[in-house]
């Protein structure tokens, strides 16, 4: 669990500040479970620059409650947290500073989100929170008060767990906050999870992941894991004591992100080389009389597939639909073998191209526009999909044919920038097994929105 907060305080000398107004977040990773915003009496005179800064004035915190009133609210909320701040150092020291006074000693874990945000996104002009937010695409307002300025490092805190692909904060906060049990209960685990699309975590009790999944709905999915009998779920049974997951909206994005970190983190219960998912694929070549063919084919790494199947009768299924949707001829498609004309043309819906009757020019445009449909090469482009909440999408980023990564975005905020969209982006590997994720998915996802861009 993590305590996101934000002070304001009444400016001064180094350790002689007071706090004016506190605003706690609590939150397990994916939402807000509980706050607090109070406004503070710190008993003594803010500075006129703070009050410029803040709108708080010496009138405002005339009623409100004294810093030991809200003391034990405070320990109670960031009990058994790990406090989240931009610029964790400031804020944890006032917070030491004034439970001191109280001859009350607080001690927590700590984390610097400007810290996590100079490591997990890199050459941004400015580190300050309201920049960086910006510069971000995240919505910010009541900036400079508490209450704005913790929900906007909630904000930032939840991207930079996205972009967090070697776990370390999850780990690192399971290693300081461990379950006090010899065995886990698997209802209590279970319990706590939702029934969510997403990838899932499961960590031995040192933190280690030790497998790696997706689901569409994460609850049933550890539920069969808990119970099923086979060998693999067995030494889950016996090794697990934590699960953490990462809700996606998106079965895409949870389907690439799966396959991203399987092959990162290679987790010991997860097959070490994961074989690709695809056994055969569609080829192009021009024929000796220049038509364009497609062949159907066993997958081989060597070429560069038009798409990928999971076995040879989807792939057979695909080329069978085009055919009939831009009328290709089955002969050149590889679907009806013949040295003649192929069967569409005898009951007069092929037009031809079997027998060099239709213009190789006229029936290649067909096939283009078909390979142009179903393959991203040198395309540049934005596919954008559910995102975890009602008011978020997915964007998955494609540059010049090759998958670059996902992240997500404000509903509100407009993707018209590609600076601005690499800086929100997970960076990812391009490779064949997310080739074929994404086309497969686009395959079968034909409503799923694409923004074909310049760059």
């Amino acid at each position: 669990m993590y305590a996101i907060l934000d002070i304001e305080t009444t400016g001064g000398k180094y350790n002689e500040e007071g706090i004016t107004e506190i605003a706690i977040y609590k939150h397990d990773g994916h939402q807000i479970t509980d706050q607090f915003i109070s406004l503070v009496n710190p008993e003594r005179d803010i500075q006129p620059f703070v009050v410029n800064l803040t709108g708080i004035n010496n009138n405002m915190l005339r009623n409100a409650p004294k810093f030991y009133e809200v003391a034990k609210r405070i320990v109670e909320i960031t009990d058994d947290c790990i406090l989240v701040a931009h610029n964790a150092q400031f804020d944890y020291r006032i917070l030491k500073t004034e439970f001191s006074r109280l001859g009350f000693d607080f001690e927590r874990k700590s984390l610097c989100t400007v810290e996590l945000s100079k490591n997990l996104i890199p050459d941004q002009p400015s580190y300050s929170l309201g920049k960086l937010v910006r510069s971000l695409g995240i919505p910010v307002t009541d900036r400079h008060r508490a209450s704005g300025d913790a929900l906007a490092t909630v904000k930032l805190f939840k991207m930079l767990l996205d972009k967090d692909s070697s776990k370390s904060i999850i780990k690192e906060s399971i290693r300081l906050n461990p379950k006090h049990q010899l065995e886990p209960k698997h209802i209590d685990i279970i319990k706590e999870l939702p029934a969510v699309t997403g990838v899932y975590y499961i960590h031995k009790a040192n933190g280690d992941i030790i497998y790696i999944g997706k689901s569409n709905n994460i609850k049933k999915r550890i539920n069969q894991h808990f119970t099923n009998t086979n060998p693999k779920s067995k030494k889950i049974q016996a090794q697990v004591s934590t699960v953490t997951y990462e809700a996606t909206g998106s079965e895409l994005v949870a389907l690439l992100k799966e396959n991203e970190e399987i092959k990162r983190v290679k987790p010991i219960l997860n097959r070490a080389l994961r074989r690709s998912s695809f056994t055969h694929a569609l080829y192009s070549f021009e024929d000796e009389n220049n038509y364009i063919n497609l062949k159907l084919d066993i997958a081989d790494g060597r070429k560069k597939p038009i798409t990928t199947f999971n076995n040879k009768k989807s792939g057979k299924s695909f080329i069978v639909r085009a055919i009939e949707e831009y009328k290709l001829c089955q002969k050149l498609t590889g679907i009806y073998k013949t040295k003649s004309s192929c069967f569409n043309y005898d009951v007069k819906t092929c037009e031809g191209a079997c027998i060099q009757e239709e213009p190789a020019e006229s029936y290649n445009k067909r096939v283009e526009l078909f390979l142009s449909k179903n393959s991203y090469a040198n395309k540049n482009m934005v596919i954008i999909d559910r995102g975890r909440d009602i008011d978020e999408r997915s964007a998955i980023l494609i540059e010049n044919g090759v998958f670059k990564g996902l992240g997500f975005v404000n509903l509100n905020y407009q993707i018209t920038n590609i600076e601005v969209l690499e800086s929100i982006i997970t960076p990812m590997n391009n490779n064949r097994d997310t080739q074929h994720i994404i086309q497969s998915y686009l395959r079968k996802n034909k409503k799923v929105k694409q923004i074909i861009f310049d760059k």
